[in-house]
């Protein structure tokens, strides 16, 4: 089965987290495609998908949420897992309570009628570059610390339940 783990991505991040997952379907047998979402236009030809974005302001990117309305049709027949990559990782002290406080609000923020096995949210990298002065601002305020959160181990453990499913299946 040809599996498309799917992303779109703002500076890099989410790719990454989509070929450490690709790699964990590899391993378990099965043809993973990295693409991003915005150039997939062969949907069709996958008997699966892992879809993922960036979140920003608590929600997916406009290129994965446009990909998902345009094939929700394909998307209901076939499996469906989905991430998300935020910051819940840069976030310390009181304020690293509400990192997965942000799960729910992404879930609801997601195009209506897209059904998914199952949903995680990843942490990314965050750099100061990636932010205005306002959002470094508030950012630092927040408790917030730069640098790259990726729980690979996270990431490859979901990855390889995936594979199990799919090879079950």
């Amino acid at each position: 089965m040809d599996v498309l783990v799917g992303y779109a991505t703002a500076h890099g991040s989410t790719r990454g987290v989509a070929e450490r997952l690709a790699a964990c379907l590899g391993r378990g047998g099965l043809k993973a495609d990295v693409r991003s979402l915005e150039a997939v236009d062969d949907a069709d030809t996958y008997g699966a998908f892992v879809l993922g974005s960036a979140v920003h302001n608590q929600s997916w990117l406009d290129p994965a949420r446009s990909f998902v309305r345009e094939n929700l049709d394909l998307l209901t027949s076939r499996p469906v897992w989905v991430y998300s990559v935020g910051m819940p990782g840069a976030l310390r002290g009181p304020w690293k309570r509400l990192g997965p406080m942000e799960a729910p609000v992404i879930v609801r923020s997601l195009p209506t009628g897209l059904r998914y096995r199952s949903h995680e949210l990843f942490s990314g990298v965050i750099r100061a570059s990636q932010l205005p002065l306002g959002g470094r601002i508030r950012f630092r305020l927040l408790g917030g610390r730069y640098g790259d959160f990726r729980d690979w181990e996270a990431i490859e453990g979901w990855g390889a339940g995936i594979a199990a499913e799919l090879l079950r299946a």
